[in-house]
């Protein structure tokens, strides 16, 4: 679904999202807009632009991040008490993985406001499980400056903790390459085979789009600052697709 655009600050586009949607998404009435739309401003709208890293929801990325690390680890911490660090830590990871908050993302209807340029709107962007985590990220990133720490509890509650049975993840695998390699061994196909499409961003701080081929074809895509979790990303990818086939 397309969404049309505006003009904000300094001539940069903002989606064109109404405070009626913005609420129906937070679950609650909000107070500055401007912070969401920054939370949904994708920075390949921002392509050659100086401030782009400050203009994107990166930042807001980068704090919702940490938010709901400390809200997820205290959950955790309170809902298994006797289980050690490493444990916690594991289920932890489960929870706030890419596919996670992809899957969290899609479940709000998160996409559909994201503002991305032509070419990654045109190419799937909107059911890119990492722009759509990155996304859900800043999200609460925003929620957490507009509202503050309660709501943005009650936020990660509704829609991240509630949604999960965690005594059934913490068993759970989740190295999706390897799922998947099992999984296509199964089908007697060939082992997967992962290829870098596309590079971009100076040499410290570069991301990697990986593409897996199952049989010569690309079923999973994926995006990271790292090779290897970009590649997981693609596995994970490539796992809902075959899954869905199956279906």
């Amino acid at each position: 679904m397309r969404r049309g655009r505006r003009l904000g600050r300094k001539g940069i586009p903002k989606p064109r999202v109404s405070r009626e949607d913005l609420e129906r998404l937070v679950g609650r009435p909000i107070g500055d807009i401007s912070l969401y739309e920054q939370a949904l401003l994708h920075r390949s709208v921002l392509r050659g632009e100086p401030n782009s890293h400050l203009l994107s929801n990166e930042r807001l990325e980068f704090l919702g991040d940490a938010v709901l690390g400390y809200v997820t680890a205290e959950h955790l911490f309170l809902e298994f008490p006797e289980k050690d660090e490493g444990f916690l830590t594991r289920l932890r990871a489960k929870i706030v993985n890419g596919e996670a908050l992809a899957e969290f993302a899609m479940q709000i209807g998160l996409g559909a406001h994201i503002l991305l340029s032509d070419n990654m709107d045109q190419s799937g962007g909107r059911e890119n499980p990492t722009i759509l985590a990155d996304a859900f990220e800043a999200l609460i990133g925003a929620i957490y400056l507009d509202l503050g720490e309660e709501a943005t509890r009650a936020f990660i509650q509704e829609n991240v903790l509630e949604e999960l049975d965690l005594e059934d993840l913490a068993h759970q695998r989740d190295n999706y390459k390897s799922l998947l390699l099992e999984h296509v061994q199964a089908k007697g196909w060939p082992q997967p085979q992962y290829r870098v499409t596309h590079e971009e961003g100076p040499s410290h701080d570069r991301t990697f789009t990986v593409e897996v081929l199952l049989n010569d074809r690309p079923y999973g895509r994926g995006q990271a600052r790292s090779k290897k979790k970009a590649e997981q990303a693609a596995a994970s990818e490539a796992i809902l697709r075959l899954r869905n086939e199956e279906s």
